[in-house]
């Protein structure tokens, strides 16, 4: 007889349900099936569809999860501001990497050519991008003087060779370093006296 479902709210039901099947989606891709999704959430494969119309839904909702800044807020605000520029960028861009290699590992694992339209699409994600250029800007603080070009663009050209220089496509597998990404930085786009 299948497990019975601990009662909880449906929103509650949803968002466990999205967790784990975002988790099996990292491992299984889009062949993840309903009873897998059941059987690690510890319930009946019919306690799903209580919350979800379909499987579609679900996998759509996990990978919309899979795309939310999750605690990378917490990690750059977490990043030691008393530290030289050089050694702050490293640790940013080591917390970008990661980030960006889990969501291109998943991408790739579903076969994903692109994030979901509304994580380049909607308000939400001004607003997220607004945020974040305010939170690295604050990580540069008063170093910006230490550049050669305004502090915006040279975030936005430290965030595209992270980007780039994390992607297993684009790189040919050969992954930047968080050295390399930041040397190259800070070399071209650093004040030259």
């Amino acid at each position: 007889m299948p497990p019975r479902a601990r009662p909880m709210a449906a929103d509650e039901r949803r968002a466990e349900l999205t967790d784990v099947t975002l988790g099996l989606l990292r491992v299984h891709g889009r062949a993840v099936t309903t009873r897998q999704i059941a059987e690690a959430a510890g319930v009946a494969e019919g306690t799903i569809f209580r919350v979800f119309a379909s499987k579609e839904e679900l996998v759509d909702a996990a990978l919309a999860r899979a795309f939310e800044p999750g605690d990378l807020v917490a990690r750059i605000e977490g990043i030691d501001r008393d530290q030289p520029l050089s050694a702050r960028l490293l640790d940013l861009v080591g917390v970008l990497q990661q980030r960006f290699r889990a969501t291109f590992d998943l991408m790739l694992k579903v076969e994903l050519v692109g994030p979901p339209r509304h994580v380049h699409d909607s308000e939400e994600a001004e607003e997220w991008r607004a945020r974040l250029t305010l939170l690295l800007t604050d990580l540069v603080g008063e170093d910006g003087d230490q550049l050669a070009v305004p502090v915006d663009h040279f975030l936005h050209v430290l965030r595209l060779l992270t980007f780039a220089g994390s992607h297993p496509k684009v790189t040919e597998g050969r992954l930047l370093t968080p050295e390399q990404i930041v040397e190259t930085v800070l070399l071209g786009l650093g004040r030259r006296d």
